[in-house]
């Protein structure tokens, strides 16, 4: 199978970075400086993230509102355009997250028709176009996440329109006569904004960010980043077999929204109660848990682990899981890495406040 390549791909590799395969796309991993070099510097100033991989569709024109309010779970009539929401889509039969999707609501002047940009996960992108329909965008644009406690003050010498796009609003705005939308979202638990630039502007922009002193981060920060800010990943933390409530994320289910896919297999499980419930673990030491670990209890199986890493900033390791509903925070439980026992203590989420 042949990769695909981000817009962006040149400039990685100026910068040497490591590539590899994420989700049929040859994406950076890390750059010289190290994943956990790079997760520090999101923390303590501003990192910039190629995102490109992650899908982009554009859904508009008459009925584009309706068709999302009745598929996906959380309700559009809370925000307005001009923002973003966070959402899921569920299979039909047991509410199972199908995928998590942000939705970008297009600023709409007076009497224009409603404009939206939904972005699914790379790997699922030709399921929600299946789902809602729309137009495949990806392909058009680079996608640059930048994020971090200094990220608007870095951003604003070089794109001051975007530098003040707020915390889940969505703006058009303008760099160099390149028409940018930029939305405050983001994954890593910092604030950050991200920026969908049309291919040909994408390099420049880039580098000017470098230039700027933003350091560049790779895919394996990120994922330690939104660890320890207790965000799930689809595939580990989301997925086949599990539903928004066991992911403690019933807040995103407009419960009383009178439809969307796979309602009434969700209050179904509301109503009985779930079967098992995300959680975070802490170990002491760096030696971390890892996906598909066992949890156990006095040599009983309690559940599995679905991530695992050190974290840069506690020092210690950190993983969520799945466990068994009645177990509660700050009971010691063991995890089997490779056979050996990690004592560990379960923690609410997330880990980083």
């Amino acid at each position: 199978m042949t990769l695909r390549q981000s817009p962006l791909a040149a400039q990685h590799l100026a910068l040497g970075a490591n590539l590899v395969d994420f989700g049929g796309w040859q994406m950076p991993i890390a750059y010289p400086t190290g994943t956990i070099a790079e997760h520090l510097a999101c923390r303590g100033g501003a990192a910039m993230f190629d995102v490109s991989h992650l899908g982009t569709m554009r859904v508009d024109g008459p009925g584009a509102y309706e068709r999302l309010q009745t598929t996906l779970t959380n309700d559009l009539a809370k925000i307005t355009p001009g923002r973003a929401q966070y959402t899921h889509l569920l299979d039909a039969h047991d509410a199972s997250v199908l995928d998590d999707i942000i939705v970008w609501w297009h600023p709409r002047p007076d009497g224009a028709p409603d404009v939206f940009d939904v972005m699914p996960n790379a790997s699922n992108t030709d399921r929600v176009v299946t789902a809602l329909g729309g137009v495949d965008t990806t392909s058009t644009r680079a996608v640059i996440a930048l994020q971090g406690p200094n990220a608007r003050a870095l951003l604003d010498p070089i794109f001051p329109d975007a530098a003040a796009v707020g915390r889940f609003r969505v703006a058009h705005c303008d760099w160099g006569g390149i028409d940018c939308v930029v939305a405050g979202t983001g994954y890593t638990g910092e604030p950050g904004l991200e920026i969908s630039v049309p291919i040909g502007g994408a390099p420049a922009l880039w580098e000017s960010l470098v230039d700027a002193g933003v350091t560049p981060a790779g895919l394996g920060a990120r994922d330690t980043l939104r660890l320890e800010a207790g965000l799930p990943l689809h595939g580990q933390e989301l997925g086949p077999g599990i539903t928004s409530l066991q992911a403690g994320l019933g807040w995103v289910v407009a419960w009383d929204k009178p439809e969307f896919v796979g309602r009434d297999a969700a209050i179904a499980e509301r109503t009985a109660g779930v079967a098992r419930r995300l959680v975070g673990i802490t170990s002491e030491g760096r030696r971390p848990a890892r996906t598909g670990c066992e949890i156990r209890i006095d040599g009983e199986s309690v559940g599995v682990v679905t991530s695992g890493n050190f974290s840069p900033v506690l020092g210690h390791g950190i993983a969520m899981g799945f466990v068994t509903p009645d177990l509660e925070s700050g009971r010691g439980v063991e995890i089997d890495v490779r056979g050996k026992a990690l004592a560990g203590t379960i923690v609410d989420l997330p880990f980083l406040r």
